[in-house]
């Protein structure tokens, strides 16, 4: 179970890689110029992304520190993600929390400054799962804030298409 874990979470990293890759050749005017359609910039939307996965980390450390009783990530684990899927890729605008929301989101900022912050909490992600204690593999720890209690899989597969959802609006703050 661990290994799929790694697995999903170095996928994920690969498409953040890919994509500070894609805008390195962008300068950071285009990259704080906000969208066509009046919302975040390029560079808003990465701070979104990476507030996302800061406080999720965040949490989880906070929520294991005390070693809380955890259930096993069941069927309504994977149907509450199944839905959480399907919202994400449609194209209903959702109101971000406001711990990853417009008030914790600077205005303008460098994409250097986004890269070495990102790069640290991917870092911080992988040493979080490498060090996981086995019996925590089948729980359902990570807490949404829509969907609720989702598996380490399926939180990465939040993230995954979360990120999908948001590289998107990044190309269109961009063209």
């Amino acid at each position: 179970m661990k290994e799929k874990i790694l697995a999903a979470n170095a996928r994920y990293s690969a498409k953040v890689d890919a994509l500070l890759s894609q805008l390195a050749s962008f300068d950071n005017e285009r990259l704080n110029r906000k969208s066509p359609d009046g919302g975040w910039s390029a560079i808003q939307t990465l701070h979104h992304l990476m507030l996302v996965e800061e406080n999720s980390l965040a949490y989880l450390r906070k929520k294991l520190s005390f070693n809380p009783p955890l259930e096993k990530a069941g069927p309504w684990a994977w149907w509450r993600s199944l839905l959480l899927r399907i919202s994400l890729q449609s194209p209903i605008k959702f109101k971000a929390p406001k711990s990853a929301g417009t008030e914790r989101i600077p205005e303008t900022d460098t994409l250097e400054v986004v890269l070495t912050r990102w790069q640290k909490i991917r870092a911080e992600w992988l040493d979080f799962f490498e060090k996981m204690p086995a019996d925590l593999l089948d729980k359902a720890a990570y807490k949404h804030p829509r969907a609720g209690r989702l598996s380490w899989i399926q939180m990465l597969d939040f993230f995954a298409i979360h990120f999908d959802r948001h590289r998107r609006q990044v190309q269109r703050a961009i063209s």
